[in-house]
């Protein structure tokens, strides 16, 4: 309502007091109160004030003033949106109990912080709105339903200590993970990638090698190992120039030894990794091995073996659209491997699984004939050889002493890789395994390609901004913990029923606005957060939200 100045006469003399008006529900009108008791008037002016009325009066008309401006509603710097989508990763970081384990780390350590704090709201704060740690801070933490309690400093600080001793974060959560949901490692998937980062020279751990995005810049490599249901159960970083290839070993006998893991598995890679030491290593411990291998690299021979049009099966779709076509053999092939300092020739038996994609095929002589357009239209305005690049195979270049230098088109190549455009060849130590279990396990490699791209897009891993060996492996860890809960969600509490961008446009989009009294979700329906909220019980498609229903969500136990 609004302050007035009450004057009151007593005894002769005359009190002054500030006095509020408000209304009063039980009398259906207006009352008021003391706000402010001034005394006598006679008292101020033997004071020295010699109007106190009109004195007093202008400190109503200030406090009215005050009162008037507070009732306009006023632009907040502070977002009214609240992240409501990470609540499953919430709660399975609840269930893996990881908060008792990585309490542990504060009886040796004079943390200012919440360790656990700060982990568990870097990995929702990734899910939800992957950008700069600096914007984490200030854009994203805030806006999380859980308050942080560290500063920016105590932030770059934690994430360095994770980042030194990531592999023991990954190991609790391995742990926990094979306790709570179970892990499989009968079959193990295993890539490589890398990341670059766009600062001008090389450090020991940010080497210059070769890019996936065939770029110039000092890259960070990165293993990751994946269970039978694609579950993540390990990540190795390492410098960008080293190879891929031994990775591969380090990475699955450090696995195997710190989670005694000591049953039998079998390693599934691309032809990246394909390689007669990885083979051996696999045949060595007692493990087997699934590779792809490349056709046009094979003897005569088995070459032979690939274009005979025979003993070829077909697999077909519902529809009856052939899918590919597939034959098999199996026989003893020779591996040439380093023992001991000295290179040893070694024969194992295993099966060779041959598929031919039509699809698959199209599509790559729909490649080579564009590049071959291309080395054509570069022949005839005579480029340079090192401006052709990928479509330089296609090139033949005759530089005679003495002549003119010859470019000229290529056949043979051109013929060799049309000819073979469409075969995989897979090869696998599991001879008594059916034909068309070799390849659905092979494509399942694709998952862990996934996983990258979800690393790379959607959690946007590549940091350009930290400089620090142990704040770009914290970085990195995080990102590979988000992705092992959005797995666990995806496999063991959805059953695989919905995509990786289901999950994640979740993660991001589901979001609510704190109104005077209640929450506003103004998120846009769709039919994966309508199966979820029935799927949960939860009220995810209420538009109003009360305090009781947001923490029903945020604490929901999956």
């Amino acid at each position: 309502m609004a302050y007035f100045l009450k004057k009151a006469t007593l005894k002769g003399r005359t009190y002054l007091s500030i006095c509020e008006s408000f209304y009063q529900p039980s009398k259906k009108g207006t009352a008021h109160k003391t706000f402010k008791s001034l005394g006598s008037v006679e008292t101020w002016k033997e004071k020295g004030i010699s109007d106190p009325v009109s004195y007093f009066q202008q400190e109503v008309d200030s406090l009215n003033q005050q009162r008037k401006s507070e009732g306009i509603r006023q632009i907040s710097d502070v977002s009214p949106n609240r992240f409501l989508g990470y609540f499953p990763l919430k709660s399975i970081m609840n269930k893996l109990n990881i908060k008792h384990y990585v309490d542990y780390f504060k009886i040796t350590n004079d943390f200012e912080f919440d360790l656990y704090e700060l982990l568990s709201s870097l990995i929702y704060a990734r899910a939800v709105n992957p950008c700069s740690k600096y914007r984490t801070f200030h854009e994203v933490l805030p806006n999380l339903f859980e308050n942080i309690s560290y500063s920016y400093d105590q932030l770059l600080d934690g994430l360095s200590f994770i980042g030194n001793d990531y592999e023991k974060f990954v190991e609790i959560f391995n742990v926990q993970t094979n306790k709570i949901y179970g892990v499989d490692t009968a079959k193990t998937y295993f890539d490589c990638t890398n990341f670059y980062f766009e600062i001008d020279r090389e450090n020991d751990f940010q080497r210059k090698g070769p890019s996936k995005e065939n770029k110039k810049d000092p890259l960070v490599g990165l293993g990751l190992l994946l269970d039978a249901d694609q579950i993540p159960i390990g990540m190795k970083m390492y410098p960008g120039n080293e190879s891929e290839k031994p990775v591969l070993r380090n990475v699955i006998q450090e696995l195997k030894d710190k989670n005694n893991i000591t049953g039998r598995t079998i390693h599934v890679a691309d032809k990246g990794l394909n390689c007669a030491q990885n083979i051996a290593f696999s045949r060595k411990n007692g493990d087997g091995y699934l590779f792809s291998k490349s056709v046009k690299g094979l003897p005569g021979t088995e070459k032979t073996w690939v274009l005979l049009d025979q003993d070829f099966k077909e697999m077909r779709d519902a529809k009856g659209t052939l899918l590919y076509r597939y034959k098999s053999c199996v026989g003893k092939f020779p591996y040439d491997v380093e023992f001991e300092g000295k290179k040893k020739t070694i024969m194992l038996t295993e099966k060779r699984l041959l598929t031919y994609n039509p699809t698959l095929a199209a599509k790559k002589k729909y490649e080579i004939n564009r590049m071959v357009e291309k080395a054509k239209l570069m022949t005839a305005s005579q480029t340079k050889r090192n401006e052709y690049g990928e479509t330089g195979k296609y090139v033949s270049f005759t530089d005679e002493k003495g002549k003119k230098a010859c470019v000229a088109i290529n056949q043979d190549a051109i013929d060799k890789d049309l000819k073979f455009a469409g075969f995989n060849l897979l090869v696998t130590s599991e001879i008594e395994m059916p034909d068309v279990d070799i390849y659905q396990i092979y494509h399942n490699l694709w998952r862990i390609e996934e996983s990258f791209k979800i690393m790379k897009s959607d959690l946007d891993a590549r940091p350009v901004f930290l400089q620090k060996e142990e704040t770009i492996k914290g970085h990195f860890l995080i990102c590979y913990l988000t992705v092992l809960l959005e797995r666990i969600f995806q496999f063991k509490v959805l059953e695989n029923a919905y995509s990786t961008h289901d999950i994640f446009h979740f993660f991001k989009d589901f979001t609510v606005t704190k109104s005077e009294t209640k929450y506003i979700n103004t998120t846009t329906s769709s039919a994966f957060i309508i199966e979820l909220s029935k799927k949960l019980r939860l009220p995810l498609t209420n538009y109003f939200l009360s305090e009781t229903q947001i923490k029903s969500i945020t604490n929901h136990k999956l």
